[in-house]
């Protein structure tokens, strides 16, 4: 960024190069009319002299954008970006953090909250066949058995017997290293679930120590045949190195647990024992009743209910993307039974959920889709399509579509010994509904749009690193500048301005230092829309100047014809 006063020029001469050289926001005006009438009014020296248009459209500097930014995005660079810019936190920071647990800082919570509306207004506002609900984090321990959560709710897990350290057998991964001249093993290597590339790199590097200790070094191998550790033997298990200490010193995969147990009441005995909900959806099933009957729905209809989950996972990784808590987002819709009729259901869903995350600005090309099928289902399952995300550390699965059936309501019906089936008006029926289950964690999204938004660009040969969020979840929809600060006129129509758009949206005033370097930092964070107040607004036209963040045009508006445009452009209203 240039500033005014580099390479030791004058204000006003380097105001001018600045303005040529990156953004085009001022031009100093030195016709001696206008001087004078500034001189004047103002009893200013003429460095003020400043408007950040001269005319309707100001032409924007060319933005050369590189596509190639995504590619090179890490992990590290995330989670540097989020705690720099305040979007999220180590939880308990201060005492060396807790794994597994994040908390949402300025940028972050607001981030979060407009997230949660969008969908909400989305799936349950603007629809007439979703009702909301927001039911208890602890439920009757009843709820867990008849869900069957207590007894199979679980995640297989090795044990390294010399650091013992935990890890997720499903997140290892195991290769034979064999040589090319006579297909020999020579060993194995182990390592952690990532992206192809990452692991590749850390299973040769592996490799390259084991040859070298078995008197093979420099011998070429076959490529490396994954696969995690709930798939080998005992007899290969014996040879595969731990991540911990290098030897063969993990156990063979069991079960583990992942609910999280707590007490109720004043005891601390058997009768007392409850468990934070691992998902939201079994406290929609079990207020089904409750549900429909006061909502005087009818089927097909859904239930729609936004809350904290908990689940001790074994290994907490990559960031908010699999942490011990985390907020979920479900509907599960009512519909009834039938072979064949959940099947357009269950498309209907897919083609929703798929359409709401590109409306909130997930890029289409890092999407994919994951149908599961045989073993991968689970048991009660009829269908369950996965929409995926490419995330710096990999393909991982975003959002879930399943076709549950009536597994849940049944099971509910049989453990409470309450009947929760339906009565169907027009067919004189009773029948127990299926459902399809759209469940989208909050924390995995708000972690792909940060990936989605992130860009990098060259603005009038300047390059430029900034948050591309759609307008609608933009933590900070506009950023008011005054263009002085020391001038009450003029502070107090910004302030004006300012106090009125804050009865709409989350704004941001910024008075500090020079417009370019005022418009870096709104970009940095993501803010779609910058507002300058300039001279011309107080003596000439009463207008203002409105930039766009991603293409850095600029236009000059009437003051009365702002909110109208940042409504449609935010609110598509």
């Amino acid at each position: 960024m240039v500033s005014f006063y580099s390479k030791g020029l004058p204000f006003f001469l380097a105001l001018s190069m600045f303005s040529t050289q990156s953004l085009a926001f001022t031009t100093i005006r030195t016709n001696g009319a206008k001087l004078a009438n500034h001189v004047g009014a103002l009893g200013r020296s003429p460095r003020f002299m400043a408007s950040t248009a001269e005319s309707t459209e100001a032409k924007a500097p060319e933005v050369i954008v590189d596509e190639n930014a995504y590619e090179k995005l890490t992990m590290d660079d995330v989670v540097s970006l989020c705690k720099r810019r305040g979007f999220i936190f180590p939880s308990s920071e201060i005492y060396n953090g807790m794994a597994g647990f994040y908390d949402y800082g300025p940028l972050g919570s607001e981030l979060k909250k407009n997230v949660k509306d969008a969908w909400w207004r989305n799936f349950v506002t603007r629809r007439e066949d979703v009702v909301g609900l927001d039911s208890s984090i602890i439920h009757n321990p009843k709820t867990w058995a008849s869900s069957g959560h207590l007894d199979g709710f679980s995640d297989p897990m090795v044990d390294c017997k010399e650091t013992k350290l935990r890890y997720r057998a499903d997140q290892l991964f195991c290769a034979p290293i064999t040589l090319k001249s006579n297909s020999e093993t020579v060993g194995f290597v182990c390592v952690q679930e990532a992206n192809d590339n990452d692991m590749v790199k850390a299973a040769k590097k592996q490799a390259k120590k084991v040859l070298k200790e078995a008197g093979f070094k420099g011998e070429e191998i076959e490529a490396f045949a994954f696969k995690d550790l709930t798939e080998v033997t005992e007899e290969e298990m014996e040879k595969i190195p731990s991540p911990g200490s290098g030897k063969p010193t993990l156990t063979m995969p069991r079960d583990f647990n992942l609910m999280f147990q707590t007490n109720v009441g004043a005891m601390s005995d058997a009768s007392s024992v409850a468990y934070l909900r691992p998902e939201t959806a079994q406290g929609i099933f079990i207020n089904f009743k409750n549900a429909i009957g006061t909502s005087r729905n009818k089927i097909p209809f859904g239930i729609a209910q936004i809350g904290k989950a908990f689940r001790n996972e074994i290994t907490p990784r990559n960031f908010i993307f699999r942490s011990r808590e985390f907020e979920q987002m479900e509907i599960e819709y009512f519909i009834e039974p039938g072979d064949e009729i959940w099947k357009d259901y269950h498309q209907k869903w897919l083609d929703e959920s798929k359409a709401f995350l590109e409306s909130v600005g997930l890029r289409e090309d890092l999407m994919g889709w994951d149908v599961h099928e045989g073993d991968g289902l689970a048991h009660y399952a009829r269908a369950c399509t996965d929409i995926t995300f490419r995330f710096p550390f990999g393909v991982q699965e975003l959002m879930g579509i399943a076709a549950r059936g009536d597994f849940d309501l049944n099971a509910h019906t049989e453990g409470s010994g309450k009947s929760l089936d339906y009565y169907d008006e027009q067919t004189k029926e009773k029948y127990i509904p299926h459902c399809i289950e759209p469940s989208l964690g909050v924390d995995r999204l708000i972690l792909a749009l940060i990936c989605s938004a992130y860009a990098e660009d060259e603005v009038g040969g300047e390059k430029r690193s900034l948050l591309k969020f759609h307008p609608s979840i933009a933590p900070v929809k506009v950023s008011v500048l005054p263009l002085v600060k020391n001038k009450e006129a003029l502070v107090s129509v910004a302030r004006d301005l300012f106090e009125k758009l804050q009865m709409r949206w989350n704004v941001q005033w910024d008075a500090a230092g020079a417009i370019g370097r005022r418009y870096r930092r709104a970009d940095e964070v993501g803010t779609p829309f910058c507002i300058t107040v300039d001279f011309d607004t107080i003596e000439k036209d009463g207008a203002v100047t409105i930039r766009d963040r991603d293409t850095t045009a600029q236009i000059r508006l009437p003051m009365d014809e702002v909110i109208p445009y940042l409504s449609e452009k935010i609110d598509g209203y």
